[in-house]
């Protein structure tokens, strides 16, 4: 591996430059890989023999799936689990636990379909489903990640405010901190400030030992458990603990910033790896913010009396020591940063993508005005919104926001799971019927959730019985309706076995496991997408459509009864 400078020469159009043969846009997103801990060259296709050679380059590849993760405990999820932890203490950490495979598989689909077409996720959707659909996907993310910023900004006044510090001086400054980091034109450099960000999540490990927690508790925690019985408001803390933890913008932003990063195909197992080390650190700090508060405050006036961030902060003052206060202000600090940069980022990525201009960090401010424009513009409307609202609409929009994109997320997974099986853009890259059968599994999850938190909210006086009746006979058409799919998968399969095989001509002859595992593996490889425009768009079954319409219809529904729900609550 070698260091070398790859920014593209100025003037260089996206587009024209770039083969056309694939479906990169932009031409910033052809080159070395350039990563804050080294770069590995383009034309790089050595093996890597050593331990110590695969361990350099996975520090080089390491950052899309280390700072997607790691965003994901931006303010809004540092003051959901802080919540959990001082209204329920551990009783929710088994919502962790199962979360991990959805997080898992949710950010490998995106991996997969960045590494392998090179372009974003939005350009994804409006080339292979219209405009239409397109408008929809954007239009979600757009709303979302403008509340989300704005509880960025509302973390970074609390966690300055409990320091003495003035809003009108915080807020501006971590503004214009924010707009700095990515206007160098060094993607390099942004990386960097990034990891040095993340560096200071150590802080949590003297934090949570502060508090003095109880192993034993903890592990209970992980047997699934209602506190208190199964209402609105738990399945509120419920939904938005999934929101938080596994929110849209993360599919928009890894995807791109995989593009970004020109990580291709041959690298796409290392990104895996880059990716579980990002869980791993999302998990220990949910724990490590949840534990905090529920061990703190356990049997004190404040157990079950959580307000926002900024309130815990002070209570871990007076219940705890000055120490752990300050900790959970400059994690609380730190989480806001990480999390302004991930989601105005994963916003401006789609608008490049959805009006395909230039949206890469590699490129400076005078070679990608629309980029740097919408970063500059979205961070300075939330910073407005921030120093103009109540305290009270603040409450109501962090409330709202983790809720928001748990209601959401399964439109995001349902067209993460189309594009993952469209064979003319993933080729050999798509979904197994494993994956799919997971993949469907979280999708119907995440929607009985949702369907649970209208229900109590139409019907606050149902019981835990009820609810718990409705989640099994849900579970009993999901099965049903795997198995459907399952078997009409296999069907289609069989028909096409007659085919041409990965390897062509030299198939002539049956294969064993590892021959064939070995030609879908170089086929792999030398697959990249091809130009979008030359695909033909899928056709969209009438059932399907019907399907999409009517979620995207539910959806709206969920949404306006979950605001209802916090206005309530408020």
């Amino acid at each position: 591996m070698t260091i070398s400078s790859t920014r593209p020469t100025p003037g260089q159009e996206p587009g024209p430059d770039t083969a056309p043969s694939t479906a990169v846009l932009d031409s910033a997103h052809v080159g070395d890989i350039v990563g804050a801990l080294g770069t590995i060259r383009q034309d790089d296709t050595g093996r890597r023999r050593t331990w110590w050679e695969r361990v350099r380059t996975l520090l080089v590849i390491m950052g899309p799936g280390l700072i997607v993760m790691v965003g994901d405990n931006d303010a809004g999820g540092v003051g959901t689990y802080a919540n959990a932890g001082q209204n329920y203490g551990m009783k929710l950490v088994w919502t962790l636990a199962l979360l991990v495979p959805v997080l898992y598989v949710n950010q490998e689909m995106v991996v997969r379909l960045g590494a392998v077409s090179g372009v974003g996720h939005a350009r994804l959707i409006f080339q292979r489903f219209g405009k239409f659909w397109g408008m929809f996907s954007v239009g979600d993310l757009f709303i979302v990640n403008a509340l989300t910023l704005v509880t960025e900004f509302i973390g970074v006044t609390q966690a300055l405010g409990y320091f003495g510090i003035s809003n009108y001086v915080s807020v501006p400054l971590a503004a214009v901190l924010l707009f700095a980091v990515v206007a160098g034109g060094s993607f390099r450099r942004w990386e960097r400030f990034l990891f040095c960000l993340i560096a200071l999540n150590v802080l949590m490990f003297p934090m949570v030992l502060l508090s003095h927690p109880s192993a034993t508790d903890t592990a209970k925690g992980f047997i699934p458990q209602f506190p208190g019985g199964l209402d609105s408001t738990l399945l509120l803390l419920i939904v938005s603990i999934v929101g938080t933890t596994v929110a849209p913008w993360q599919l928009f932003f890894q995807q791109s910033n995989v593009v970004d990063k020109r990580i291709t195909p041959r690298w796409i197992k290392y990104e895996k790896a880059d990716l579980w080390i990002g869980i791993a650190v999302v998990m220990i700090g949910a724990i490590a913010i949840m534990a905090t508060a529920a061990f703190v405050f356990q049997g004190t006036d404040l157990f079950g009396q959580y307000q926002d961030a900024g309130t815990v902060a002070q209570g871990l003052k007076s219940h705890g020591s000055h120490l752990i206060g300050s900790l959970f202000a400059i994690i609380l600090l730190d989480a806001a940063l990480v999390g302004a940069n991930a989601v105005s980022l994963a916003t401006t990525y789609t608008l490049g993508d959805t009006f395909k201009k230039r949206h890469s960090l590699h490129w400076k401010i005078s070679e990608a005005k629309l980029f740097y424009v919408g970063y500059a513009g979205l961070i300075a409307l939330s910073a407005t919104i921030t120093l103009t609202t109540d305290d009270h609409v603040q409450g109501l929009i962090t409330q709202g926001v983790q809720a928001l994109a748990g209601v959401l997320l399964p439109s995001a997974t349902v067209f993460l799971v189309l594009l993952c099986n469209d064979r003319p853009v993933l080729g050999p890259w798509v979904n197994t019927v494993k994956q799919n059968i997971v993949a469907g599994v979280i999708v119907w999850t995440l929607v009985l959730l949702s369907l649970s938190l209208t229900a109590t909210v139409f019907w606050p006086s149902l019981s835990t019985g009820t609810l718990e009746l409705g989640f099994a006979i849900g579970a009993g058409i999901g099965v049903v309706g795997g198995a459907l799919v399952v078997l009409r998968s296999r069907t289609q399969h069989g028909s096409t076995q007659g085919g041409s095989t990965p390897a062509g001509d030299r198939a002539t002859e049956p294969l064993d496991r590892a021959d064939r595992k070995a030609l879908l593996t170089e086929e792999q490889l030398a697959w990249r997408t091809p130009a979008l425009d030359t695909l033909t768009r899928p056709a969209f079954s009438p059932l399907r459509k019907a399907g999409l319409l009517t979620l995207r219809a539910y959806l709206v529904v969920a949404v306006v009864l979950m605001v209802v729900k916090i206005v309530q609550m408020s």
